[in-house]
């Protein structure tokens, strides 16, 4: 029997997870102990119906044996010493992942907006799997949503779109998934991986010595010199308790010297003076733009759509102020790489690029500052190492008491006004649940900074979701206004009228 194009799209995308967290994942697991910090994004993708929603249910149970991720709780490992591993939730209860949800009248797409910016501030239950479907009714013209919330040390943003091939299809009426029983596969889950989770450190053994054991072994193989540099500093600490105080001191030192000098070298100074306050607070507003309209501005200036994007950011920051009179010297942002080299490759690989843009020559034109960012972008993304600078110092990081990391990252997070990120989408029509896609509106972690703009090119469209910390940007929809008309400035500069 011939497959469908969503049968063959969904077959031919497997991904691999590992057993245990990276140290990146860990750092973003501890950090969001303190919810200024919150480092998870989540999409919300607008529908032209509601999705059916049993189908929904069969395709997230059909989902979840594709995906073990999804069924997996996290298991701390001995101390800090190892990073969490994951495990199967022996008490997984699908109904409490996805969830039916109806706006009161009238139904706004503010009430919408406002609605899933509450959900998206609420904490994860962590000792369940660290995500949340809601499926949304009473929209205005009879259309519907879906809220994905999942925390950003299950996947980052592109592995968050693989992950959603398993309930997206490329037609409106497809065959309904096979039947699971997923109470078989969780329980045969249960069985098999009890050896994988003793060996990869987990805390689960009845004794503490079995599991010191097996997490100072696998520390050895790991990162020989960066866990106090040797197995005989952990003992020495040990011994000696008092000389942990200003071992602590040091690390925190050489995180903040590595943090500050990411930015090429130079000290990353404070930048939007209008944007100094941080909160855990959230506030959501959206933008839109023609993808084939930003890729023929971009190209008209010898650039991409992502240097219109990054650039349309810090000239609508830089407009801000300008409305309110406030001169502003610099714009410090961060853009993200991804270091994804595996495209079988689950979780997470990206590192946050920081570049601080000058905002002092009031003679450049449109088109110079295009240029000019454009050209400090491609120096910052050419100094990308390996996973990145985050990735060198998370395993360091996450020895230090979590009063002292979260603290360490406050400091750096303020330092940042905006943070921006770029997805590419699917290019084609996709459908879930029997819903047309309509929109993909990305929640893109604030985490400390001011605001992030994210953005998911999909359809010919590039959807943005701007998440703002509204005690930082006292007015959002006013940050949205002013980006948004400097992206048809960078259009119109690039001979396109929006």
């Amino acid at each position: 029997m011939p497959q469908s194009e969503s049968e063959t799209m969904h077959r031919g995308r497997e991904l691999a997870f590992e057993r245990r967290m990276s140290d990146q994942e860990s750092l973003m697991w501890n950090i969001e102990k303190d919810p200024w910090l919150n480092p998870s994004g989540a999409l919300l993708t607008i529908l032209d119906q509601p999705p059916d929603f049993d189908l929904m249910l069969a395709k997230i149970r059909y989902g979840l044996t594709r995906l073990p991720r999804l069924r997996e709780r996290v298991v701390p490992g001995l101390g800090r010493l190892s990073p969490p591993v994951w495990a199967t939730d022996a008490d997984f209860d699908l109904d409490y992942h996805l969830r039916r949800l109806c706006l009161p009248q009238p139904g706004s797409m503010r009430q919408l907006l406002d609605l899933v910016t509450r959900l998206y501030e609420e904490p994860y239950d962590r000792t369940r799997p660290l995500w949340l479907f809601y499926c949304i009714e009473g929209l205005p013209d009879g259309q519907g949503a879906l809220f994905v919330k999942q925390h950003h040390s299950v996947a980052d943003g592109v592995g968050a779109l693989r992950m959603a091939e398993v309930y997206t299809d490329l037609e409106r009426d497809c065959a309904p998934p096979p039947a699971v029983d997923l109470e078989r596969v969780i329980a045969d889950a249960l069985a098999a991986e009890q050896g994988e989770l003793l060996e990869a450190g987990a805390d689960t053994s009845d004794s503490i010595l079995d599991t010191a054991t097996r997490t100072v072994t696998h520390n050895l193989r790991r990162q020989a010199g960066i866990l106090l540099r040797s197995a005989g500093g952990i003992t020495e600490l040990a011994a000696h308790p008092t000389r942990l105080v200003p071992a602590v001191g040091g690390a925190s030192e050489q995180i903040r010297s590595a943090l500050d000098t990411a930015g090429g070298g130079r000290k990353i100074d404070a930048g939007a003076p209008l944007w100094t306050k941080r909160s855990r607070r959230r506030h959501l507003e959206v933008l839109e733009l023609s993808l084939e309209n930003a890729k023929a501005a971009a190209k008209s200036m010898n650039g991409s759509v992502n240097d219109l994007f990054v650039t349309g950011a810090a000239l609508g920051a830089v407009a801000y102020h300008a409305e309110r009179g406030v001169p502003i010297r610099a714009i410090n942002m961060t853009f993200v790489v991804s270091t994804r080299s595996d495209k079988a490759m689950g979780g997470n690989s990206f590192t946050p690029v920081p570049v601080q843009i000058p905002c002092g020559d009031a003679d450049l034109t449109v088109e110079d500052r295009f240029h000019q960012i454009q050209t400090l972008v491609a120096e910052r993304r050419a100094s990308v190492k390996g996973r990145g600078a985050l990735s060198a110092i998370a395993g360091v990081v996450n020895l230090l008491p979590t009063s002292v990391s979260t603290r360490v990252a406050r400091q750096q997070a303020a330092k940042v006004d905006l943070a921006t990120s770029n997805i590419r989408g699917a290019p084609m029509q996709t459908y879930i649940a029997g819903s047309a896609v309509v929109a993909g509106i990305p929640l893109g972690p604030v985490a400390g900074t001011a605001a992030n703009l994210t953005t998911i090119s999909q359809n010919g469209r590039m959807n943005m979701g701007l998440l703002v910390d509204p005690i930082a940007v006292a007015d959002p929809a006013g940050l949205a206004r002013n980006i948004d008309a400097a992206f048809t400035s960078l259009l119109a500069a690039g001979g396109v009228v929006r």
